[in-house]
């Protein structure tokens, strides 16, 4: 079975690691990672859910926070904050050791995709993980304080402005990598894995011809829902929806879904809403989505795989 998981933060990299656990092979498996979040910083270029992805799956995640390295120092960090203030992004390390050898590719002249797949290699990854696109994306979030970059968003004012919009600038002129398209015309599953619907998997769809590949795949498409009893488990999701007007629940999540995801797996807790998120034509699944250990991850996947598979036998 070919499977691709659309992954962005830290729902998204628990899930993936789920799929790696759960399948006989995990070479199966294809990431395709949100890169609207990399940004610059110090000379490097930073991506985000790309290295949450890579950490979880390769066990070097630290499971407190779920991004970052587990032990990591920052004891270069601590020298940058001596030469030019308290810094704003944390980076340990071994994390800006990721970051090096990934702007040296870049500035070489190798593809993102290319630099992604040598960093996974190197840290022992058999699933592919492969960015949405080569070409530069940036997430802008509209606040009543201007247009932000989503990482001053996120991290620098901790996600606390009101969203009144968001834009991804650079998007029309983006193509989706080819290994993306390929990893979605070949596969028999597709996930949408519990992450950010607005900037975490909103961006890998609004990438120009990644909706019609979608449409065009053989795949049944399923989702699992980041919101769990009306509020995100981790990160700005549910005040993102509040503030973009829709609403803040798995019926939010499936109405934006719905017309591209064949069905959504929902929490025990919103089962009540099951027969609302029917009525927009998805299949609903109703099960524990809440992963707070490594078996719950791979139960999960191994739900999310029956339950698409049973859609598929179901026509």
């Amino acid at each position: 079975m070919k499977l691709v998981a659309l992954a962005g933060g830290v729902g998204g990299a628990k899930l993936a690691h789920g799929f790696q656990l759960a399948l006989d092979n995990a070479a199966d498996l294809t990431v395709i990672g949100n890169t609207a979040d990399d940004f610059d910083l110090y000379g490097l270029r930073i991506c985000p859910d790309l290295d949450t992805v890579l950490y979880t799956l390769s066990g070097l995640a630290n499971p407190a926070t779920g991004w970052g390295i587990e032990g990591d120092t920052f004891a270069t960090l601590e020298m940058v904050g001596r030469y030019a203030g308290k810094p704003w992004f944390q980076l340990g390390d071994r994390d800006f050791a990721t970051h090096i050898v990934r702007t040296e590719g870049l500035r070489r002249g190798d593809s993102l995709t290319a630099v992604t797949a040598s960093l996974a290699r190197a840290l022992g990854i058999v699933p592919a993980i492969v960015p949405m696109s080569n070409d530069p994306v940036a997430t802008m979030v509209n606040t009543p304080a201007g247009r932000l970059d989503f990482q001053e968003y996120f991290v620098g004012r901790r996600h606390a402005d009101e969203v009144l919009g968001v834009h991804f600038e650079g998007i029309d002129t983006a193509e989706p990598s080819q290994a993306a398209l390929k990893a979605l015309h070949t596969a028999d599953v597709i996930v949408f894995c519990p992450s950010n619907p607005i900037v975490s998997i909103g961006p890998i769809l609004a990438v120009p011809g990644m909706r019609e590949a979608l449409k065009l795949s053989p795949a049944t498409t399923v989702a699992v829902s980041p919101i769990v009893g009306g509020q995100a488990l981790k990160g700005p999701a549910a005040q993102m929806l509040a503030g973009l007007g829709h609403e803040v629940s798995a019926y939010g999540v499936a109405a934006i879904y719905a017309g591209i995801i064949d069905g959504l797996i929902i929490d025990r807790v919103d089962a009540s809403l099951a027969p609302r998120i029917e009525a927009l034509g998805l299949q609903v699944h109703v099960t524990e989505t809440v992963m707070r250990s490594n078996d719950d991850r791979a139960e999960l996947a191994r739900t999310s795989l029956a339950f698409a598979q049973r859609l598929d036998a179901d026509g």
